[in-house]
């Protein structure tokens, strides 16, 4: 691990986050919250308004006194987002793929290319070192694609925040791996295979933790964790929440695989089988920042008691 440099950064330094989605608002918040001064160097890059009437309303994030830069990530060129990067200190990428395939490189090339002093880019999730090209799922590619990138240069200081899955896609009915209702839990690969988790408020605040740590964290991956388990204790953990039984079912990598190539445009599939894995989805969370620091997060039996409270 790289050595710690002493804090340069003027108190001045101005922000672009990129994307305002649930994400984007828990790290805006984060950083507002470290330091309460700084709404005015806070920058949220949004897409253009649909219409005209979009374009003369106020957006919301206004009235926090931060500024509202526009830009579409998917129609603009490398040399107009460099345009827009270029007028800030630090870049933190809160949007994900949803400019499509490349996007994400994109964005990198630019971020370089501008000359930005510091950038988080959208590697929130798994141990792209560890899972590597090949995954079957492309977009897990494309992260590892974007570590080459930021190590192939040393012009512009980054950090990776690893935060494993979000918490609440463990539920998202649509992923399937947990079904609440029946109950149910699946296992992918294996009962003994591990899942880190973390919600996106515990993101934002320990994202811009990191950002302000003392002496300055440069060109590192950090580590966080709201949550780390095998689907055997996800299950345990599910049972103690709902106070009975749940149905475990394995889905082993024969049918992962079989159910990729029978449907291999369904990214739901693909994410089963590309979180298959004994590696690089999950860390023990006794070694991260969060513990480091003392900062308190929010695990699986307490994201269960506030949904159920909401």
């Amino acid at each position: 691990m790289e050595c710690l440099m002493p804090e340069t950064k003027k108190p001045s330094a101005t922000f672009l986050v990129i994307g305002a989605g649930e994400l984007g608002l828990a790290v805006i918040n984060g950083l507002l919250e470290q330091h309460p001064e700084s709404a005015g160097s806070v920058s949220v890059l949004l897409r253009p308004p649909a219409d005209a009437a979009g374009e003369q309303a106020k957006h919301p994030l206004e009235g926090k006194g931060l500024h509202i830069v526009r830009g579409d990530l998917a129609t603009e060129t490398v040399d107009g987002l460099v345009a827009i990067f270029a007028s800030f200190d630090t870049v933190i990428c809160c949007t994900g793929f949803v400019g499509g395939p490349g996007t994400q490189r994109k964005i990198t090339k630019a971020v370089l290319q501008a000359g930005v002093e510091r950038y988080v880019p959208w590697q929130f999730g798994v141990d792209y070192d560890v899972v590597g090209h090949g995954s079957g799922q492309p977009v897990f590619d494309e992260q590892a694609d974007v570590r080459d990138m930021l190590r192939g240069q040393s012009a512009t200081e980054w950090i990776i925040v690893s935060t494993g899955m979000f918490t609440s896609f463990l539920f998202e009915p649509a992923f399937g791996l947990v079904d609440l209702e029946r109950p149910r839990v699946h296992a992918l690969g294996s009962w003994e295979n591990r899942l880190t988790v973390t919600t996106p408020g515990d993101i934002g605040r320990l994202t811009a933790a990191i950002l302000a740590h003392e002496p300055r964290i440069r060109d590192q991956v950090v580590y966080v964790a709201g949550d780390t388990f095998s689907y055997t204790q996800l299950a345990d953990m599910i049972e103690g929440h709902l106070g009975r039984d749940v149905e475990r079912v394995m889905w082993d990598m024969d049918r992962l695989r079989s159910e990729v190539a029978a449907h291999p445009d369904d990214g739901m599939r693909k994410y089963h089988l590309a979180f298959a894995r004994d590696t690089g989805v999950a860390w023990d969370k006794e070694t991260t920042f969060n513990a480091a620091q003392g900062i308190a997060v929010v695990d699986v039996p307490a994201w269960l008691d506030q949904r159920e409270a909401a």
